[in-house]
């Protein structure tokens, strides 16, 4: 830049490509305008910080009692805004390294690094946040003095074109720090107003370590105290809840909270919630699901989706780091390396806490898996990293249930006989229809404990869950199932004799037709007459009752259908087959009895058309009743 050759009062002309970035910040990096205030505040937070390090040694400096505060004074008339701090201050030298040049690395090599990439892959190791002020002025002046009690003051003035100016300013300020002095746009003289100031301070600054104040307020505006930066020890229950309050204007407690403050491997502090509802109330601050994000305790996002998987997206709270990779204008952080380390340690966090609230709080974990088992579910299918954390979280009804107990796998494995080999499960739409399931029948007579899977997302969910601790998962409807024999058999005195059950078999072919696969005697089946199951072992018809719900023209799948030979009405059935007798109820009672099937496997596409059919049958059943 062309510089004067003494230190008087003059224009300076910025460089080709100084102007060239100014036009650049200006007019492409920034995509939220009030961002310029929060730039400006963490610029003076830096130069309170700086002057905080230098008393720790020094007291020879101006003002030395002076609070260490930040102040912005607004006139609405005027159409200005001015920032001023009690910092350590700039000579005329520095405002010219400072303010003249962008950056230290030099503009030339910012601008070669533009050539090469977006702004915003551009890591935010520049100086420019300080000329985001031009989005919104149209003059700027910035007054400072060193703290060196030598000092001159210095103005520094400039209106976003091709030149500043550098002029004496003794008389404007005789204390050491900065004023930042804005003329603002037409379309800027919203930020005139006290109220958005406040607004802005709140939202992005409320952590800044100095107080902030507006207008004549002598109290400071912002928290200044980050709750995540203390130690866990340090936090109350009751301070915890009142910054989760603040943070989402959620009145009821959340069920638990997870707080990380740890510099290795990665620099990071945290303090995370679980909210006791998975859905927004209307008063609710949080209208998108994310962390808040801050980097030094300046907010950098407010919903960031990048810190922890999807299927955690519930969770409320903030991360702080001075690790961050951020972008240049410090809204956005580049996708690198250190951010999967931070979602792995922040997954893994949160994921223990859950955990631990399973084991010392039964009751709260209960509630928990009530609201957020879903999203469980939903990681144990797409997150393959995450889960074996997730299996000992998940928790399912089961045969040995009852109520609103629930069993986790763990308890499952614990209480099996020392020959069974699998953990088994059903599926189904709820866990009344699932527990009169005739697939039931075997287990519930040898006592082997089958779990209740009758949430949509089971479905999805067993794609992740093949084994648990070495034991497969296997599916009672499954057809290549290996079972021992029933330790209490009935053998043949109770079964349907052969010849009228071969006769009932192959009138439940023709009656059925092409909607069965197969007609066969049951080995499994003790108090249920029949049973629907798959043709082959594949799992994809465990997708079917999804498909009923999702697909407009779904096709009933072809099932095979196993009959109890020894069922009453089995050997009814057959009997009346063998003699030719009221064949017109045998058909009735054969298609009630696959519809029965078809609806206790969630699959009938119409129960109500059953009820005719069922008239039907109850009218000949009273017909041929005798009246005592």
């Amino acid at each position: 830049m062309t510089m004067p050759s003494s230190s008087a009062p003059g224009p300076i002309a910025f460089r080709a490509e100084i102007r060239q970035l100014l036009d650049i910040l200006i007019h492409s990096l920034y995509t939220d305008r009030e961002i310029f205030l929060r730039e400006l505040i963490s610029n003076a937070s830096d130069a309170l910080n700086r002057l905080q390090f230098e008393m720790l040694t020094n007291r020879a400096m101006l003002n030395p009692e002076a609070e260490l505060a930040i102040r912005l004074t607004a006139d609405k008339d005027a159409h200005t805004l001015t920032l001023s701090d009690t910092g350590i201050g700039m000579t005329r030298e520095e405002l010219i390294e400072n303010l003249g040049t962008i950056a230290h690395s030099g503009a030339a090599d910012f601008l070669k690094s533009l050539a090469d990439k977006p702004v915003t892959d551009i890591i935010g190791q520049f100086g420019v946040g300080f000329y985001s002020v031009f989005m919104v002025a149209e003059e700027v002046r910035v007054t400072s003095r060193s703290y060196r009690p030598e000092a001159e003051a210095w103005t520094w003035v400039a209106t976003g074109g091709d030149n500043y100016s550098l002029e004496p300013a003794d008389a404007e300020r005789a204390e050491r720090g900065t004023s930042i002095h804005i003329k603002l746009k037409e379309d800027a003289h919203e930020f005139a107003n006290t109220w958005r100031l406040e607004q802005i301070v709140h939202k992005h600054s409320d952590f800044v370590s100095f107080p902030i104040y507006v207008g004549d307020k002598a109290e400071a505006v912002n928290r200044q105290t980050a709750l995540w930066r203390q130690s866990a020890s340090e936090i109350t229950d009751e301070a915890a809840e009142a910054f989760y309050k603040q943070l989402t204007l959620d009145f009821e407690k959340p069920l638990a909270r997870a707080h990380l403050n740890t510099d290795a491997p990665v620099q990071i502090y945290s303090l995370l919630f679980i909210p006791a509802k998975s859905e927004r109330g209307m008063l609710s601050l949080r209208k998108d699901h994310g962390l808040k994000l801050y980097a030094r305790k300046i907010l950098i996002q407010e919903y960031s989706k990048d810190l922890l998987p999807n299927f955690l997206r519930f969770v409320e709270g903030v991360v702080d780091s001075e690790d961050l990779p951020l972008n240049v204008s410090r809204e956005t952080v580049q996708a690198n390396r250190l951010m999967e380390r931070l979602k792995t340690i922040l997954t893994r966090k949160v994921l223990d806490t859950l955990k631990d609230l399973a084991a010392t709080d039964g009751d709260k974990y209960r509630a928990f898996w009530k609201e957020y088992g879903p999203y469980l579910k939903e990681g144990l299918a797409t997150d393959a990293g995450s889960r074996d954390k997730l299996q000992p979280l998940l928790r399912f009804p089961s045969s040995r249930t009852t109520g609103d107990d629930l069993t986790a796998l763990a308890d499952y494995t614990g209480r099996m006989a020392p020959e069974q080999r699998a953990i088994y499960y059903i599926l189904g739409s709820d866990v009344k229809s699932v527990s009169h399931s005739p697939h039931l029948d075997y287990f519930r007579q040898e006592n082997i404990e089958v779990l209740y899977l009758v949430d949509t997302l089971d479905t999805f969910m067993l794609a992740g869950l093949q084994t648990y601790e070495g034991f497969q998962l296997k599916n009672v409807d499954d057809p290549a199932l290996e079972l021992p024999e029933r330790k209490e058999k009935e053998k043949e005195k109770n079964e349907a004799p052969q010849a009228e059950f071969d006769s009932l078999v192959a009138r439940f072919k023709s009656k059925l037709g092409e909607r069965i696969t197969e007609v066969r005697a049951s080995e499994r089946l003790v108090d249920s007459p029949i049973r629907l199951v798959s043709p082959d072992a594949s799992k994809d018809h465990e997708m079917d009752r999804v498909r009923r719900m999702l697909e407009k023209d779904f096709s009933i799948p072809k099932k095979v259908m196993e009959i109890n030979r020894a069922h009453p009405l089995i050997k009814n059935l057959a009997a009346l087959t063998a003699n030719a007798q009221s064949e017109a109820t045998v058909d009735d009672c054969i298609e009630q009895l696959y519809e029965n099937g078809l609806l206790l496997e969630g699959l009938h596409p119409n129960p109500a058309e059953m009820v005719g059919r069922i008239q039907t049958l109850m009218e000949a059943a009273t017909r041929n009743s005798k009246i005592q």
